[in-house]
């Protein structure tokens, strides 16, 4: 539902965030503006605030996840079926972008709307600088990816080096279980026992599945695998 036009005394959670200790307290503007701005705006956008939550003393540069305040509020949105968080602005749910803008995202992944009382678009807006953001957050998360995965790869081929065994990757049909006498029959009868004749593949495939040997999901081998139990250049990898 847009946020512009939501109705009905829909259920939500107001959060706080002050960054300086100086400003805590409920005698302080900054604690009872937040809370005005956000009241008014429930009052006159049909939204049932049912609790609060405030970080006292945190800075908008830190992760969402890292403050005390959010994590509660998160737990209990999570549990209770509120999917509404109401903040004064932008900048009181994190004043770094890059943080406001992944905080978001994580909450949308969650079905959880954010919206700011002075701008209830700020946070669906397609703006030059929220697309930015989005990029260079996918190109960060495409290189941490394969970061991780060469990491892995150099880790396999130094245990291989050590052990002189291969380590990961796909597995033989032969190292899995009984799969050496599986391979050794599928060699077997490639071959018919009179004239040297080779059978066919699909001929391999039906006198395995009669001998008991089939696919991982019950069925028979396809042509596909029975040519790579035969093929000694891929060792029958599955």
């Amino acid at each position: 539902m847009d946020a512009l036009v939501a109705k009905g005394n829909i259920k939500a959670v107001a959060y706080l965030r002050t960054s300086s200790a100086a400003n805590v307290g409920q005698d302080k503007d900054s604690e009872r503006r937040q809370r005005e701005a956000i009241d008014d705006f429930a009052q006159s956008a049909g939204y049932e605030i049912v609790d609060s939550y405030y970080d006292a003393a945190v800075s908008g540069a830190d992760a969402v996840t890292e403050r005390p305040g959010f994590s509660a509020m998160l737990e209990r949105l999570l549990s209770n079926g509120v999917r509404t968080i109401l903040v004064e602005t932008a900048s009181r749910f994190a004043r770094d972008l890059i943080v406001q803008e992944t905080g978001h995202e994580m909450l949308k992944a969650r079905g959880i709307n954010l919206i700011a009382a002075d701008s209830p678009d700020s946070f669906v807006a397609d703006t030059p600088t929220a697309r930015l953001i989005r990029q260079v957050l996918g190109a960060v998360s495409e290189f941490e990816k394969a970061m991780l995965v060469e990491k892995l790869r150099g880790a396999r081929e130094r245990k291989r080096r050590e052990t002189g065994k291969k380590v990961g990757g796909r597995k033989n049909y032969a190292e899995l279980e009984g799969g050496v006498d599986m391979v050794a029959l599928a060699k077997k009868l490639h071959r018919y026992p009179v004239n040297g004749k080779r059978r066919s593949l699909n001929d391999v495939a039906d006198a395995l599945a009669k001998a008991g040997y089939f696919s991982s999901n019950g069925t028979r081998f396809t042509r596909a695998a029975v040519s790579r139990m035969l093929d000694r250049k891929s060792e029958g990898k599955v």
